[in-house]
Parts: C-alpha cells; structure tokens; sequence
C-alpha cells in the first residue's frame, strides 16, 4: 500500500499544480470563459491514462509463464528508468515550470484562436502525468506481485485523497511551506522507489536466466552474499518494495542501487549546472 500511496499522491499533486497554473492564468487574463475547455481537457487526459491503464492491465493477462515474468521484468525497468528521468526533468524545468505553461497556453490559444488550444495543452499535461502514474503503479504490481488488490486500489484512493489536501494546504501556506520542498523531498522518496524497481527488475531477471548454464562467476555475482543486516533490519516486504533494501544483498544488488544513485546525482547537477536559476 505504501508505495502507491505515494505515488499517486506525488503525482496528483503535480497533475493539480499544472491545471491551477493553467485555471489561474485563464483567470488572470479575463479568460474564465474557456474554463469549460480545461475541464474537458483535463477528463480526456484522464481518460487517456486510463486506457493506457487498461492496455497495461490485458498485456499483463495475456503472457503467461516466461513471457509473462519478463514482461513485468521490462515493466519494472521501465518505471524505474521513467522515475529517474522525471527526476532530472524536474531539476531542470521545475523552476519555469509555470512560465512555460503559461507560455504554452498564450501560443495555443493564438494558434487555434479559441479554447480548442487550452483544451489540447491540458489533456496532454494530465495524460503526461496520469501515463506516468500508470507506469509506474504497473512496475510496483510487478514488484509487489501477490499483494492485495484491494490494498493497491486503497493506497491508490488514500495517496489522492492526501493529493488534494497537499495541493490545497501548499496553496494556502505557500509562504511557510515552499513548493521547492516539497519537490525535494518528494524526488528523494521517488528515487528510493526506483532504485527498489531496478533492484527487483534484476533479481526477476537474475531468477529468469538462473536455468541456463552460466559461468561460477555469474552466479556468485548474481546470488552470494555481501554481508548480513538481518540481526539489525530484517528482510521486509514493504522496506524492500519502497527502497530496495536486503538484509543479504548480492553485489548484483548492491552495484545496481549504486549505479543508479551515482547517475541520479551526476545528472542531477549537470541539470544544476546547465540551469543554475533552479538552485
């Protein structure tokens, strides 16, 4: 439950933010009238999510067997990668993120010299960010594989409902709770989340290839025991799921987290670099 409590409460939350930009600049500029078209928008870009969700949730009943295990290998590969990158994303663009939707909107509504323009931007800000959700919910099914459906829907209910009270208590205390903190700390737990994904997307592939004959070597690398944690912190499913965590890691497992914390902080503060109005 805990994984996509998150994630669809930190995805929610950015979705909400794009539609108040775009709502209060529309209002800003005496345009309320096109508000009907942003709402519109906004429900396609849900229903687009939504069949994506669909597609994602046939694929996954059709194979079955060694199909059905690296599709949900790739799933998790996706996501991971996909949550790396929103990452980076966000350091780069976060800061003119309002700017550039504002901009957008202004440039749609000249083009199509009316609402149909708003309409399109908000469906594809909400799609953006509902296809995210989806992907990334699709790999933590994948990693999570036997949990409870009814704790998945339920986290996934809980994470939006917090969504909006976010959305309106950042609104409402902007001044003592800044957005750029809220970004922060939600990217870190969004990173700890993906490398769980990478981790498990691994292992799945580990356990996949383990039947074929493969040199000592691999096998060590892929299965022996660095060292032992389990007098400390157990094994955990929820630990685990939301960041990867083994009392008895492999080096497999262990070179994965790190490679993956050593790219998201390298490009991380490239994107500082290159944008320095983001620090």
């Amino acid at each position: 439950m805990g994984a996509p409590l998150f994630i669809v409460w930190r995805e929610s939350v950015e979705a909400l933010l794009v539609i108040g930009i775009l709502y209060a600049w529309l209002r800003r500029e005496n345009l309320l009238l096109l508000t009907k078209q942003l709402w519109i928008g906004t429900a396609l870009g849900l229903l687009l999510a939504g069949l994506l969700a669909v597609a994602f949730w046939v694929a996954g009943s059709w194979f079955a067997g060694s199909g059905g295990e690296w599709f949900f290998t790739i799933m998790m590969f996706v996501a991971s990668l996909l949550i790396l990158q929103m990452v980076i994303w966000m350091h780069r663009h976060g800061s003119g993120m309002k700017k550039h939707l504002e901009q957008e909107a202004a440039e749609s509504l000249h083009k199509s010299g009316g609402g149909f323009g708003i309409l399109i931007l908000a469906m594809l800000a909400v799609a953006r960010e509902g296809s995210e959700t989806v992907v990334f919910l699709a790999g933590i099914g994948a990693q999570q594989k036997g949990t409870s459906i009814g704790l998945f829907i339920l986290g996934g209910v809980v994470g939006l409902l917090l969504a909006l009270l976010t959305f309106w208590l950042l609104q409402k205390c902007s001044k003592i709770i800044a957005w750029k903190w809220f970004f922060l700390i939600s990217e870190f737990l969004l990173l700890l989340i993906g490398g769980g994904l990478m981790i498990s997307a691994f292992d799945k592939a580990a356990a996949q290839i383990s039947d074929y004959d493969l040199p000592e070597w691999l096998f060590n690398f892929m299965d022996n025991a660095l060292w032992s944690t389990s007098w400390l912190v157990p094994d955990n499913s929820t630990l685990t799921g939301l960041t990867g965590y083994h009392a008895e890691p492999s080096l497999m497992q262990v070179s994965v987290i790190l490679l993956y914390w050593l790219c998201a902080i390298l490009l991380c503060n490239i994107s500082f670099t290159k944008n320095p109005s983001t620090k």
